[in-house]
Parts: structure tokens; C-alpha cells; sequence
């Protein structure tokens, strides 16, 4: 991982109590418009209380999309490393957690992109074979390879999707979300989600039947 600013510290236990203790004792003297100037330019205080308010925000977006919690906070601790980065280029031209949330839904697709089938040795498989039957069986049809092949065709297939085909099909198709949901996070119309993945499997029955 690149070396970055951003203040470890930030995401120490003791640290991240002390802040809300800090914050539950005394009244918010600052707008969230002043806390989000302030983070900008480059007050880490101001950041520690960004990453107060919206940590849950970005934790529950992250869950619902891998199912992890360990992986969660992984994610929830990369979307904050790359706010920190990319702070100062938020132009307001929309709301500050619109554009938090959307950053967080890039980061989970790009892990959710990267994910492949784990690689299991033919020494594995052929321990599970009774040496009597090897090659008993040669040239019949082996059901249970037969998924993992159909997997990695589709896999395969789901790689060569322009990338906006790509993200709808694995958020509704993959992950289950609504197309209301996916065009909030993608900042696209209701038609524009259900037009994507309409083309999205349209590329895969094409791909897969080429």
C-alpha cells in the first residue's frame, strides 16, 4: 500500500473512544460545511470527526455488498485512507455523502472485481478418488468438475463486460441489490440501471454461447 498522511492514529480504539467521549461530552460547536472546510485543508482533528460521523454509514455499505465483517473493515479503513487522499478534490457539485458513498461503492466493486476462483491442485483433487477407480471412469461426464468449469466460463465472460455492464450485473444480479439502490450509488436514472444490465446479459449469453 502507498505511503499516505493519513493519521493512523485515527483508527486506534483508545483514540477513536476518546473522540466520541470528547464529542458526547460537549455540545457540536461547528456545521458539518465547516468540519468538511476545515478536513480540507489538512486540520486532522476536523477529519477524526468526519470519520466519527460517517464510519457507520460506510461500515453498513461495505458489509451489505461482501457479507464480511472482517472484510468490512478493511474496506471501511481503505474508503477513509482514500477520502483522506482525495479530500481536497470535492467540489460540492453534490452532496458530501453522496460522493462519500459513492467512493465507498468503487472501492468494494474493485475488490469485488479482483475476486477469483481459488486454485485447487490436481494432487487434491485425485486424493479424494479411490486409486481402484482411477481411470475407471475415463471420458464420462464428472458433475462435479463440471460447475467449477461452467464458473470460471462465466467468470471469464463477466471480466470482458465494459466496466458500467460489469458493476450492474455484480450489484444486482451477483449481490442482490434493487435497481433503485444501484442507481443511487452509480448516480444514474432508474432506466438507465435496468437498461445496463438488460445489455449486460445480452454480452454474456453472447459471450458465453460464442
Amino acid at each position: 500500500m502507498a505511503t499516505t498522511t493519513f493519521p493512523n492514529a485515527l483508527l486506534d480504539s483508545a483514540c477513536i473512544q476518546d473522540l466520541e467521549c470528547g464529542r458526547r461530552a460537549t455540545p457540536a460547536k461547528h456545521s458539518a460545511g465547516d468540519i468538511l472546510t476545515r478536513a480540507q485543508a489538512g486540520d486532522h482533528d476536523a477529519f477524526s470527526e468526519l470519520y466519527l460521523r460517517h464510519k457507520k454509514r460506510v461500515f453498513s455499505i461495505c458489509m451489505r455488498m461482501v457479507h464480511d465483517s472482517s472484510l468490512a473493515e478493511d474496506l471501511t479503513q481503505e474508503a477513509f485512507i482514500q477520502l483522506h487522499r482525495k479530500l481536497a478534490t470535492f467540489r460540492g457539485d453534490s452532496a458530501f455523502t453522496t460522493w462519500l458513498h459513492r467512493m465507498t461503492v468503487n472501492i468494494a466493486l474493485m475488490h469485488l472485481r479482483k475476486r477469483v476462483l481459488p486454485v485447487v491442485s490436481l494432487d487434491h483433487l485425485m486424493t479424494a478418488i479411490p486409486e481402484e477407480h482411477v481411470g475407471r471412469n475415463f471420458g464420462t461426464c464428472d458433475r462435479r468438475q463440471t460447475g467449477v468449469v461452467d464458473r470460471v466460463a462465466i467468470d471469464r465472460a463477466v471480466a470482458t463486460l465494459a466496466p458500467g455492464y460489469r458493476d450492474v450485473f455484480l450489484l444486482h444480479d451477483v449481490h442482490g441489490f434493487e435497481h433503485s439502490e444501484i442507481a443511487s450509488m452509480q448516480d444514474c436514472t432508474l432506466g438507465n440501471s435496468k437498461s445496463q444490465l438488460h445489455k449486460a446479459r445480452r454480452a454474456l449469453r453472447y459471450a458465453l454461447t460464442a
